[in-house]
């Protein structure tokens, strides 16, 4: 994006779109293009707090600093997802000690919505920069036409793959399901003690949910306080039966938590020789590939249909801000800046590595086609790009999803433990989420 259009941006976040197109006709966007825009008028100083966990987030504070001088922002890590959840509700409870502006998950957006905590941003502006984002990033945002949050970073899903080990064993990468079960038995027979993945459930509820929505699983319906709740359905017996069976069989890891030490090392070593994530997933694998260097490739993930392809998002955050503000604008601008802006954007894929939520960026050459050492010269942004175009929008998200995610982490653990089958893990959670939220007011059915 060229510099004039950085400008444009910069001024309609500055004047509100309908002052700069009044500006532009005028000849006063002109006066904006000879540098960095500056607001229009004298403007008192307004301190903002930010809560977010993404590293080195001063760095694009600093851009914004530039940008609106009168403007600071004091960063702040209140811990990392559910972390930070946690403080938030304490904090809305309290009625006081929220921040102005907030790192949220698009799975968190809706559960903060409905606790009335989060500011529409299409007051202040957010609509006049939707259409930079993608599609469905934009839509996770919003409910209805209230925009909650601006999309920040996303986590189109694919599998991340060890073509030595692969090669190795004359394993082809699975392109179905139902590959993926071939292959992980005929792995693990071959090579007893390697797998074709570890199974995610023990320790990241999250990971199922995304799982369970690229196979279709639509287990909420929510109409006011009216909640229909159908955790184990088809698709779920279906899901769970398909991962029992792999298990039964001792065709995929389950000792070693996902996130631990020895996870990230039987990843390296070759013990687990997939791992299904998040776009998002490709910045980890540098951090521990020491004996896996060059051989780490990617790829779409395995598909229920093989004459479709669907795709799921895991992860992924937007920024939002609370309504108990005392500068909206402010905290508005700050929102769509580190959202929207060119050059702002640009750094966070280039310097975070986050992947990109803007139309730009996914067409940009240069970043989606760079190729890199660390996965043989492959360019891993191409894979997660398709894979983004094809996430299932019509998945909706929990209004209670933290809690959600840490249930089904606890009853699939309970199972993997001895308490059942996977099947049953979900009748149990149907169930317990049942109870959850009926105490949370709402009315439930199923």
């Amino acid at each position: 994006m060229t510099n004039e259009s950085r400008d444009d941006f910069l001024q309609a976040l500055m004047l509100g779109r309908r002052q700069f197109l009044q500006a532009a006709g005028a000849g006063a966007a002109g006066l904006a293009l000879s540098g960095v825009a500056t607001p229009a008028g004298a403007q008192e100083k307004v301190e903002l707090t930010m809560w977010a966990w993404t590293p080195n987030t001063q760095a694009e504070l600093d851009l914004f600093a530039k940008a609106f001088p009168n403007i600071s922002v004091k960063l702040e890590n209140a811990g990392q997802g559910p972390d930070e959840y946690a403080k938030v509700r304490n904090a809305i409870r309290a009625g006081t000690g929220l921040p102005d502006v907030c790192q949220i998950e698009f799975t968190n957006i809706p559960g903060f919505a409905q606790l009335n905590s989060l500011l529409d941003l299409t007051k202040y502006g957010a609509n006049d920069v939707k259409d930079k984002f993608i599609d469905w990033t934009w839509s996770s945002a919003s409910i209805g036409d209230a925009v909650y949050g601006i999309p920040w970073d996303s986590g189109p899903m694919g599998i991340l793959y060890r073509a030595d080990v692969l090669d190795n064993h004359k394993i082809e990468v699975p392109k179905t399901w139902a590959d993926f079960s071939a292959q992980s038995k005929a792995l693990s027979k071959a090579s007893p003690g390697t797998f074709l993945t570890n199974f995610g459930g023990t320790a990241d509820g999250g990971w199922v949910i995304a799982l369970l929505a690229q196979a279709g699983w639509k287990p909420f319906e929510l109409d006011g306080t009216n909640l229909k709740l159908n955790l184990n359905d088809a698709v779920a017996k279906k899901w769970a039966a398909f991962w029992q069976d792999l298990i039964d069989a001792n065709a995929v890891g389950v000792k070693t938590p996902v996130w631990t030490t020895d996870w990230f090392t039987g990843l390296d070593e070759g013990v687990y020789a997939s791992w299904i994530t998040g776009a998002w997933g490709a910045v980890f694998i540098p951090q521990f590939a020491k004996k896996s260097f060059g051989h780490w490739r990617a790829a779409p993930m395995p598909q229920w249909d093989a004459s479709q392809y669907v795709s799921a998002n895991l992860g992924g955050s937007t920024i939002a801000v609370f309504n108990t503000t005392k500068h909206p604008k402010e905290a508005a601008q700050l929102a769509m800046f580190l959202g929207g802006d060119p050059e702002t954007t640009k750094l966070w894929t280039t310097k975070q590595f986050l992947f990109p939520v803007t139309k730009a960026l996914v067409a940009d050459p240069e970043i989606m086609s760079h190729k890199y050492d660390l996965y043989g010269g492959q360019a891993v942004n191409e894979v997660f790009a398709e894979s983004a175009k094809h996430v299932d929008v019509s998945f909706k998200y929990a209004p209670f999803q933290d809690y959600l995610a840490g249930q089904v982490q606890q009853e699939l653990s309970a199972s993997i433990g001895g308490k059942g089958s996977l099947g049953d893990a979900f009748d149990r959670l149907q169930d317990t989420v049942t109870a959850y939220a009926n105490d949370q007011g709402y009315t439930v059915s199923n």
